[in-house]
């Protein structure tokens, strides 16, 4: 699996075009130039890579824009060992992202088709979440919570109450709500009971695919 010095080229030309976009957290753009998106791509797509452009992955499912998966990995404002949970796999690329922001990353898909590639596509790259698991994303992961943070790459239309109460206090909920397109949402807790919401425009995402087959 190739990764050579035009594949790095074009990905430094990525990480300027998100920096001029409005990405400033250099976290995030430094895992950006890192990870090798082609890889996440069928072999069709390989040319255009590293465009600011969504392509399908399969499952009826795609691999987000590049700007997409930057913006919500900077809205997560996470740390280095921070515990993120990510709903929504996919091709596995916005993990990628997270695992070389130095998160430790805790990441659940429910299309079967994606949880066995993307499984197999890790083992090659040799990126290690601490747990991938087949299930439903409504639920999240009551037996590995509190979360620091939760970021959902798929387009939900309303904010499931599960992930909000795996929030530890002053964690961060990053989730498009809405039907297409969705509006991306920043909720925050504050305390056991209070949180806080802040809306940051207009997205597309699959839908969320809790409780389906």
């Amino acid at each position: 699996m190739e990764d050579n010095f035009i594949h790095k080229g074009k990905r430094r030309q990525l990480v300027q075009l998100m920096r001029e976009e409005g990405i400033q957290d250099q976290v995030v753009l430094d895992a950006i130039n890192r990870v090798p998106r082609h890889l996440f791509l069928d072999s069709s797509f390989l040319e255009h890579a590293y465009k600011n452009k969504a392509f399908p992955i399969g499952a009826d499912q795609t691999i987000s824009h590049p700007f997409t998966v930057a913006f919500q990995s900077e809205l997560l404002q996470a740390l280095p060992g921070d515990k993120v949970l990510e709903i929504g796999t996919g091709s596995g690329y916005q993990c990628a992202v997270l695992l070389e922001m130095k998160l430790q990353v805790y990441t659940i898909e429910r299309q079967n088709q994606l949880f066995k590639s993307t499984g197999k596509l890790f083992n090659k790259l040799k990126y290690r979440p601490r747990k991938f698991v087949f299930g439903d994303g409504y639920q999240g992961l009551p037996q590995e919570a509190p979360f620091d943070s939760i970021i959902v790459t798929c387009g939900a239309e309303s904010i499931p109450q599960q992930l909000l109460l795996q929030l530890k206090i002053g964690g961060r909920l990053v989730i498009p709500v809405g039907q297409d397109p969705q509006i991306m949402t920043l909720i925050v807790r504050k305390s056991e009971t209070e949180f806080t919401k802040k809306t940051y425009g207009e997205f597309r995402f699959v839908p969320f695919l809790g409780g389906k087959e």
